[in-house]
């Protein structure tokens, strides 16, 4: 499993015209699953998105989490992220 994430003040996915996805302040993560990723991968990587220390405590030092500062979490699926591209010039997603 793969993980992009990225500090947002808001974020949204639209699909048609439609949102389908959107939040204030937090983190955006484009994800990647992979055929052999198990339950137990999914609960690691929202144990570490929820735990990663990307904002800002009193200080103004990157010292609090989302699960401490709050904030939306938006997952995106990104297949490509798992490209595997170590030989020739066409990505695989096999």
């Amino acid at each position: 499993m793969i993980a992009l994430i990225q500090r947002v003040l808001e974020a949204r996915v639209t699909v048609d015209d439609a949102t389908v996805g959107e939040i204030g302040p937090g983190l955006l993560a484009l994800v990647a699953v992979e055929r052999e990723d198990t339950p137990a991968h999914v609960d690691r990587m929202l144990e570490r998105l929820l735990g990663y220390r990307v904002f800002a405590d009193e200080g103004g030092r990157m010292n609090c989490s989302l699960a401490t500062h709050g904030g939306g979490l938006l997952l995106v699926s990104q297949f490509t992220l798992a490209a595997d591209t170590r030989k020739g010039t066409r990505p695989s997603f096999t």
